[in-house]
């Protein structure tokens, strides 16, 4: 086993080692023939990129805002919904059961009937708790292409004169490890969303 992982590692280190003088090998001819990439630079001597903080832009744009206060409201209302449908059919069966420790049903039918009822009325409560928990996440996927669109649709106009090449999104340091401020639009774009909502 430790011969195949030395085999291995050996195999390895020479593919990275060949990957690096063909890498190294290529960008020398490159720039012998001129071909060299420039890379554009602004007034400010900074490349025409930036990013833009997807979190605080959810956080700080009053339409995410709106949005998910809704979303919260919908939640708080159907867990309202559920848990009081719960509790009247917790109570019935507790009375169901009380009953027929104590032999108080006319009969063998009628307690089958109403444990028949019992159940079927469970089942609707879970059928409601899917029902609900599909509705809300079918707003929330609703809420979410209402931002992106809006999003889209500012950068479209913000950048309308080409001073970005490229703007990249970044959500709880995710997406960019290191990135110098200067970079940074966040709080241009929400005060142009905010401003524009308006």
């Amino acid at each position: 086993m430790n011969k195949t992982q030395t085999i291995l590692n050996v195999a390895f280190a020479a593919a990275i080692v060949v990957l690096c003088v063909l890498v190294f090998a290529f960008r020398a001819d490159k720039t012998k023939a001129g071909d060299a990439e420039v890379i554009p630079v602004t007034e400010d001597n900074r490349m025409p990129i930036a990013y833009l903080n997807v979190d605080s832009l959810l956080t700080y744009y009053t339409f995410a805002q709106e949005a998910q206060e809704k979303l919260m409201s919908k939640q708080e209302d159907a867990r309202a919904k559920l848990n009081q449908n719960a509790r009247t059919l917790q109570n019935e069966m507790a009375d169901f059961q009380r009953k027929y420790d104590n032999n108080a049903f006319l009969s063998v039918e009628r307690a089958q009937s109403e444990y028949q009822r019992l159940q079927k009325k469970q089942a609707d409560l879970e059928e409601l708790e899917n029902k609900l928990a599909q509705d809300i996440m079918m707003e929330n996927q609703k809420i979410n292409i209402q931002l992106a669109d809006s999003v889209q649709a500012f950068l479209k106009d913000f950048n309308a004169d080409g001073r970005y090449q490229v703007i990249l999104s970044n959500n709880a340091k995710d997406n960019i490890l290191m990135a110098a401020e200067i970079y940074d639009i966040t709080d241009e774009v929400i005060e142009g969303m905010n401003a524009r909502r308006k």
